[in-house]
């Protein structure tokens, strides 16, 4: 058998992370890509709105799957730096996506379950429902769905490449900020000290999901295959139930955090969908395991807070 290589952009964030494990645990050989934590080795420092720092690291590590997991994932962020944020989350995927067409690699596009509206009643979503994104973090993530499926259109090369939508991802993070769910944990923690009450979203429901591995690269015929699937949990809290799990998991109290149920500023620059929630069904069509790790369950081993 053939060796099998794969690169993965974004290896140094919690996705990618967890992404790269996934192809070792594959016995893959696996090269990442990142900037301000790049090591030079595992993971090659490349500017990924650079042509030319792409292209030579496409050349060099010759891969037969990318994973491109990069992106501004914030949408606070994306709203502040609009114009970073579509350099990154649209030309630099095109760029990528135009690249690995032209080579016959196959292209897995990490996208998110924030192209959806979420309004009350209509999920959960399937792969094919409309989207329509409440901003612009969700447009520039669903923009991307689109060059990517274009610019295989145009090489020829349709079924090489892949959306995978997945929702707010927990995991082993370096710092809690890497994670919408991560962080909850640190705001628990400082409901302990604080003197005012910490308010906390009780209204938009989230899916939590844990440890994404890549699964769909065994089929010579890829053209017959969705060119867009989704990944989630069936987990649904609010952030405030999330604090109350943590809560209980490391015994402390949350009466410092208080449930805000008002839902979305109208004023507010960025709105956040109620629920997203995405269908598992093209994935469970290919007999892919969609099962996900028990979040409480999860939380217990990572923060060692066993029960007898």
């Amino acid at each position: 058998m053939s060796s099998k290589t794969a690169l993965v952009t974004g290896a140094t964030g919690l996705l990618g992370r967890q992404v790269v494990r996934a192809f070792e645990r594959g016995k893959w050989n696996v090269k990442g890509t990142g900037y301000s934590r790049a090591d030079g080795v595992s993971v090659l420092k490349v500017d990924l709105v650079n042509a030319e720092q792409l292209t030579a690291a496409l050349d060099d590590v010759k891969p037969q799957v990318v994973v491109h997991c990069a992106a501004n994932r914030f949408p606070d962020k994306c709203d502040k730096d609009p114009e970073g944020t579509r350099a990154l989350n649209v030309e630099a995927t095109r760029r990528l996506a135009s690249l690995c067409a032209a080579r016959g690699i196959l292209l897995i596009y990490i996208s998110t379950d924030y192209v959806f509206p979420g309004k009350p009643g209509d999920a959960p979503y399937e792969a094919d429902a409309k989207p329509q994104p409440t901003n612009l973090y969700g447009q520039t993530k669903l923009d991307g769905e689109y060059v990517v499926l274009e610019e295989y259109q145009k090489a020829g090369k349709a079924g090489l490449g892949v959306v995978l939508r997945v929702p707010v991802l927990y995991g082993d993070a370096e710092v809690p900020a890497e994670s919408a769910v991560n962080i909850l944990l640190d705001n628990v923690w400082k409901a302990q000290e604080s003197v005012s009450k910490i308010k906390m979203d009780h209204w938009a429901l989230r899916y939590p999901t844990n440890d994404i591995s890549v699964k769909y690269l065994g089929s010579d015929d890829k053209s017959k295959l969705p060119s867009i699937l989704q990944f989630s949990s069936e987990d649904k809290c609010t952030k405030y139930e999330i604090c109350q799990r943590f809560g209980e998991i490391m015994g402390l109290s949350i009466a410092g955090i208080e449930p805000n149920t008002e839902g979305n500023d109208p004023n507010a620059s960025v709105q956040r969908p109620y629920d997203c929630h995405l269908s598992t069904k093209a994935l469970k069509d290919l007999g892919i395991d969609v099962s996900t790790q028990d979040f409480t369950g999860w939380w217990r081993w990572n923060v060692k807070a066993f029960r007898k």
